[in-house]
């Protein structure tokens, strides 16, 4: 059985391990990343404080908070000291950050390179840990009509179904349609899997006179695109 760890309230901490009063002081910019996750956590145990057991959450993860970003609640909750709520507080807080990201780089409205596919699809497929298959919609004059999730998948695959795919861009009336999917293994060069897929929404696509545009492989690092490489 292990001792018992007796909890450490922020008042209890050091004075220089406070990191709510260093922010009202001192102002947010000030404090570490390893102080602003200490003040999610709220409390440390009887050896370590919720600063040091967020500097050693962080060493983990390279100092990197979007790797950190990336974490599960299951995988949070293995630190001694994170339970499943502090878990949960973490990752919500990465991910309101994610999306004030999300909204001061506003996506295009309108498609006009692989780029614009890239950034639309960047606030439904950044940091995913699994495959999504997702499908742009656009009309006649190249402007975005809605993004779409047609499937999602494992760490190695998703199945991209083409009558769901020209189901919903019939039903949403869109003249063109461009597809994304994720790799979460970071790898951008596309499978042949990849490819033979892509060759068959677009022959069904030309039966149906919705133009498939472009098939974009996505990356937290970058892209491939298909119509960029010539091989739409």
């Amino acid at each position: 059985m292990e001792p018992y760890q007796e909890k450490i309230s922020i008042k209890a901490w050091a004075e220089e391990d406070r990191p709510r009063e260093k922010l009202s002081s001192q102002g947010r910019r000030a404090l570490t990343d390893a102080e602003l996750i200490a003040i999610l956590i709220g409390s440390g145990s009887r050896t370590e404080t919720a600063v040091e057991l967020s500097k050693r959450i962080l060493h983990h993860y390279g100092n990197d908070l979007n790797k950190l970003g990336k974490a599960s609640v299951i995988e949070l909750s293995k630190f001694k000291g994170i339970g499943e709520a502090k878990a949960i507080s973490i990752i919500a807080a990465l991910e309101i950050g994610r999306r004030r990201n999300d909204t001061e780089s506003k996506a295009p409205e309108k498609i006009n390179s692989s780029r614009d596919s890239y950034n639309v699809m960047r606030r439904h497929l950044m940091d995913l840990g699994h495959e999504e298959f997702w499908i742009i919609l656009l009309n006649q004059g190249g402007k975005v009509i809605s993004t779409e999730l047609i499937s999602k998948g494992g760490l190695t695959g998703t199945v991209a179904d083409p009558k769901i795919i020209f189901g919903v861009a019939l039903q949403r009336q869109a003249v063109s349609i461009i597809l994304s999917h994720n790799h979460p293994s970071g790898t951008l060069r596309p499978s042949q899997l990849d490819i033979d897929l892509t060759k068959k929404i677009a022959s069904a696509g030309r039966m149906l006179e919705i133009n498939v545009l472009d098939h974009i492989i996505f990356t937290n690092e970058g892209f491939y695109s298909f119509a960029d490489e010539g091989i739409m």
